[in-house]
């Protein structure tokens, strides 16, 4: 079955349960959500060797775009990523293992940390960066460019207007 039978499957499965109710928020929240699921799917195999989440790969892509020289904190790095800190904690451990990133003290702050790419970590940025664009580009290539800009204001709409409803 592919995803989109699934996605037919679910609409008629509520119309036959309830339909009396309008499920169509619902099958919306349900689209996106498994969209994505399947676009990430299709962009973290661009590098299987690199063994990349989509959590790592972008904070690599974080660090790689900030072009500080000084690093970025923890906290700097969380709110670049639209993420809480903890989450990020996990990721810095495991390339901090990989030799991809490194922590040094904060030089106005000792008890802070500030995350550089090593070298190696820029390498794999640089050679990962244009397959993955690549990816994306095939990804999205159904949508014209103004439907690609459409999709984008509808989303940041959906987006702003949640920010501020927040529960």
């Amino acid at each position: 079955m592919t995803l989109l039978d699934l996605l037919d499957r679910i609409q008629r499965d509520w119309q036959t349960c309830e339909p009396a109710l309008d499920t169509s928020p619902m099958l919306t929240f349900i689209t996106l959500t498994r969209a994505q699921a399947l676009l990430d799917e299709h962009v973290r195999a661009t590098a299987p060797h690199a063994d990349l989440t989509a959590a790592t790969r972008d904070l690599l892509f974080t660090l790689y775009r900030s072009g500080n020289p000084g690093g970025l904190s923890p906290g700097e790095l969380a709110t670049l990523l639209a993420v809480s800190p903890a989450s990020v904690t996990g990721s810095l451990d495991r390339l901090e293992t990989r030799g991809l990133l490194r922590r040094t003290p904060d030089a106005q702050d000792r008890r802070a940390q500030r995350i550089h790419l090593t070298e190696a970590g820029r390498d794999l940025v640089r050679d990962h960066l244009p397959v993955h664009l690549r990816r994306e580009e095939e990804l999205l290539s159904p949508l014209s460019v103004a439907e690609r800009q459409q999709l984008d204001q509808l989303l940041r709409r959906l987006i702003a207007h949640a920010e501020t409803h927040r529960p």
